[in-house]
């Protein structure tokens, strides 16, 4: 394989001094990173046998990258949100507590030399990452976190670095957590600890890093964006870490599912994508004389992953933790009695988030739900129920609130969630949908895709309203009543059903209203477990989901884009435009 064919050299010319620089000569390191991969470890689904993206395709390049360039001149790490995604991480993070973690195994196995911890790896608990922070110690390979600082003693909770040998070379790796976690996750999935901002303190950090140890090459992985470098994004914040570090070799960033890579004179960006679609892969050459560094040079690209290309040893190693799994998954929960289409959602009341929110408002003491599509494009198709199908009704492990907001707050919470989701229309032939032409490399969708992301487009339950294509944000909701009739009061105090990740300021939707969403807690009144579980207990309670139950307008109301004659028709060519005729992956 011709990785040189995929990359862009860049040289730079400075004089590098270095202490304790290795011996004269020219040296070259490759930095291999995955990012995002969020449970893609096995290469074949667990009903149809689908080939898919996987770690073991990945295994299959990096192994072909070690035998070119030398095994001993290769670093591989990885940027975090590797815990949450798929039926296996599911598995062994809840199900099978007593075994040694997966995950732990597959990065031995693949020979990784560190971790940084991602925000969906929070989201597990205490109990996952603790555990799978022990397991990959015991390995050999850290957790990386510099910047999760624990609130008893002021140090970091996971390691800031890893001084790693590569052919000769001193690496030093860094790792910081996205500094946004507050803003998505209740405090008890990461109690005892903060996290700062990662642009401010990197310097400090790499200085410090480059004082102590005197590596000859340093690498800065952050489970953070790649953003636009104006430092005003906590969520996003790779590129302002490349425009103000010195010292540093490598960034490597994640969080966006963007595949993207910036080489520059004397620093290289990589973000490898996401569900391990592309290997980022850099390059630096060192030239030494009289033990000094005199000049580096550096060089970049991804490389695509192809899905059939698994490595069949390691498929055969960990086969039976795959059949464990497949068989797990495959266990029937129930009947659907209409087929779910995610996608519908974004038209208008569908079977599929009239099931979200009836499963939500029925949480006590909840008068009312807000939620959102999780999925992009899935269908579940009517029939047997298998656990494996809760994870496309619900992929994420998100607990459910119950939060305190007037009706006021409620209304302008929809017109702030329907802003995004809509444009001002006059005529049939307009846009109504958020929509533009391009491809959204984070979904994969070819053409058209909106221009927000779809698990920010909350409708609610529980009332009857309508929502006006025609008029602008702050006159478009319009409430007539509650879902039983009676009278909806802008000024009476509601518990809203919503996500942990909403109530914790996940979208922004709830600061666009004016609710500190730091102190939350003020305005929460119940907490329940992961929206998932609440399915599965629905389930072994009923033993099906009808449409009839799931759309009972007395329970959860109805709404619906006016005026219809305009609305129906510009939405539908829409949707024609992003999904067109193409079956639901």
């Amino acid at each position: 394989m011709n990785i040189r064919a995929l990359i862009i050299p860049v040289l730079c010319l400075t004089l590098f001094s270095c202490a304790r620089a290795p011996r004269d000569g020219d040296y070259t390191l490759t930095v291999l990173s995955t990012n995002d991969v969020h449970g893609s470890w096995f290469d074949s689904t667990y009903v149809g046998g689908r080939i898919k993206n996987s770690l073991f395709a990945v295994n299959t390049l990096v192994d072909s990258v070690r035998k070119a360039d030398g095994r001993d001149n290769v670093l591989l790490i990885d940027a975090g949100d590797c815990l949450q995604g798929d039926n296996a991480a599911y598995y062994y993070n809840y199900i099978d507590t007593l075994s040694p973690h997966l995950f732990p195994r597959i990065l031995h196995y693949m020979d990784y030399d560190a971790v940084v911890w991602g925000n969906h790896d929070v989201e597990t608990g205490h109990k996952v990452y603790d555990r799978v922070n022990r397991e990959l110690s015991a390995y050999g390979i850290p957790l990386l976190a510099g910047n999760a600082i624990r609130n008893d003693n002021g140090k970091s909770y996971f390691p800031l670095y890893k001084i790693v040998r590569k052919g000769g070379l001193k690496v030093a790796v860094l790792g910081y957590q996205n500094a946004n976690i507050n803003a998505w996750l209740g405090e008890e999935l990461w109690s005892g600890m903060h996290f700062d901002r990662i642009a401010p303190r990197v310097q400090k950090d790499v200085d410090y890093v480059r004082a102590k140890e005197h590596p000859d090459v340093v690498v800065v992985g952050v489970h953070s964006a790649t953003g636009t470098g104006d430092g005003n994004n906590p969520e996003a914040e790779a590129m302002d870490v490349l425009n103000s570090v010195r010292g540093a070799d490598f960034v490597i960033c994640s969080h966006d599912h963007r595949p993207f890579v910036e080489t520059r004179d004397s620093i290289v960006l990589m973000n490898s994508g996401s569900h391990t679609r592309y290997l980022a892969c850099g390059k630096i050459h060192l030239s030494v004389k009289d033990r000094k560094i005199v000049s580096k040079s550096y060089e970049a690209g991804l490389i695509p992953i192809k899905a059939q290309n698994a490595d069949p040893q390691m498929r055969e190693h960990f086969r039976k933790e795959y059949e464990t799994v497949k068989a797990f998954t495959l266990q029937e929960v129930g009947v659907l009695n209409v087929d779910l289409r995610t996608r519908e959602a974004y038209a208008g009341m569908s079977d599929y988030i009239n099931l979200i929110h009836t499963l939500c408002i029925n949480q006590k003491p909840a008068e009312i739900s807000i939620a959102a599509p999780l999925t992009y494009n899935g269908t579940v198709k009517a029939g047997i129920l298998l656990f494996n199908d809760l994870f496309t009704i619900y992929p994420f492990e998100n607990q459910l609130y119950v939060v305190k907001m007037t009706g006021d707050e409620i209304v302008r919470y929809l017109e702030a969630s329907y802003d995004r989701w809509i444009v001002t229309a006059s005529t049939p032939g307009d846009h109504v949908l958020n929509i533009v032409q391009r491809d959204n490399p984070r979904t994969m969708q070819k053409g058209w895709s909106f221009v927000g992301q779809s698990y920010n487009f909350d409708s609610a339950a529980g009332i009857n309203y309508t929502v006006d294509v025609t008029k602008p944000r702050g006159s478009r909701v319009s409430v007539s009543s509650m879902a039983d009739g009676s009278a909806f009061d802008p000024s009476r105090t509601y518990n809203v059903a919503m996500t942990s990740y909403r109530a914790s300021g996940g979208g922004n939707l709830l600061q666009e209203v004016g609710i500190d969403t730091d102190n939350i807690g003020e305005r929460v009144v119940a907490r329940y477990p992961e929206i998932r579980n609440i399915l599965y207990d629905y389930l072994m309670e009923n033993g099906s989901i009808d449409p009839e139950v799931i759309g009972n307008p007395s329970v959860i109301g109805s709404w619906k884009f006016v005026p219809e004659s305009l609305a129906g028709p510009a939405i539908a060519a829409d949707m024609e435009l992003m999904f067109g005729g193409r079956g639901d992956k």
